[in-house]
């Protein structure tokens, strides 16, 4: 297994106590790739860590939910995946690959830093919305010692209805088997991205050169590389840990900021992720929080209080 080579660690962007470090992988057909982790370390070591990955047209910002698990005397890990975040180099088409296990690199170099380089012995994988998919089909494949994954709105099929699974999906197979790099026509409106941020009708910072509001152009050939781990992961898994899902209660699909981007998961369908969850593994706990967000830890002060109880019940029940 190649871990990529070592940077040193510097203040992030996020100011100390957040660290990171940039590790150097094989170039792909763009050139140069790069994955960051960010580390925050809990204030006394336990052998203990979580390795957390973002979704699609993310990164990771997600501080409270890092000082939730440092707290608990868990060091934190993040990767900001190639093309994303941190890692998006200017010559690079963001968030793009056409193989999801082209990120197995990424988490495998980073998960050989938690576990190998820094002596933890007690890891737990987080992970959200297509950071869900990506971690869940790599944990099956490579079998890593881990003690828990925690899935935060995984996305397991593709919202769409019937058309868009069916028909739907065969057309972007094949697009995106001769044109890769084709975008895909689609409209989006900004509301999630609005719920979140502070200078909108959020409660959160973040870098929309990042992570824009109306998201990043999706591609066929990456859409296509989407389905085909749907494909992967509804036939079946074995993550060979326990398994917390979490989503929001319900799913609307709003024409206008309002009660409903705030409430509810506007970006995925719920029922899907309730459907799917058990393909994960054999031993898979899942909670849907009344109120929640697409990104629950990024919930209104309610809901999110009450996932991070359903968290805190499930670690000590499972986990620690």
């Amino acid at each position: 297994m190649k871990s990529g080579k070592l940077d040193e660690l510097v203040p992030d962007v996020l100011g100390e106590p957040y660290l990171a470090e940039t590790i150097t992988l094989p170039p792909d057909a763009e050139g140069p790739v790069v994955v960051t982790l960010v580390v925050r370390r809990a204030a006394q070591p336990t052998g203990r860590a979580v390795l957390y990955v973002h979704g699609f047209c993310d990164y990771f910002f997600q501080t409270e939910f890092a000082e939730w698990w440092t707290a608990r005397g868990y060091d934190f890990y993040a990767v900001d995946l190639r093309k994303y975040g941190r890692s998006l180099r200017p010559h690079q088409t963001p968030n793009y690959v056409t193989d999801l296990r082209d990120h197995f690199a990424d988490l495998d170099a980073a998960f050989h830093r938690v576990a190998e380089r820094d002596g933890h012995d007690h890891v737990v994988i987080a992970a959200h919305s297509t950071g869900g998919l990506i971690a869940s089909l790599w944990a099956n494949e490579r079998q890593p010692a881990i003690a828990g994954l925690v899935l935060n709105s995984p996305w397991l099929d593709m919202q769409g209805g019937r058309i868009m699974q069916g028909v739907g999906t065969a057309v972007v197979k094949q697009v995106g088997s001769r044109q890769p790099a084709r975008l895909i026509p689609r409209t989006v409106g900004g509301f999630y991205g609005r719920s979140l941020h502070l200078e909108h009708d959020g409660e959160w910072m973040f870098n929309t050169e990042w992570k824009p509001l109306e998201s990043f152009p999706v591609s066929f050939g990456w859409l296509s590389a989407i389905r085909r781990g749907h494909e992967e992961l509804q036939a079946g898994l074995e993550v060979g840990c326990p398994v917390l899902v979490l989503s929001s209660g319900g799913t609307r699909w709003p024409k206008a900021m309002g009660e409903d981007v705030h409430g509810y998961d506007i970006v995925l369908e719920v029922p899907q992720i309730r459907r799917w969850a058990t393909s994960i593994g054999r031993h898979v706990t899942y909670i849907a929080v009344e109120g929640a967000r697409h990104d629950v830890v990024l919930s209104r002060p309610e809901p999110r209080a009450a996932a991070y109880a359903e968290l805190d019940r499930w670690v000590s029940t499972y986990v620690d």
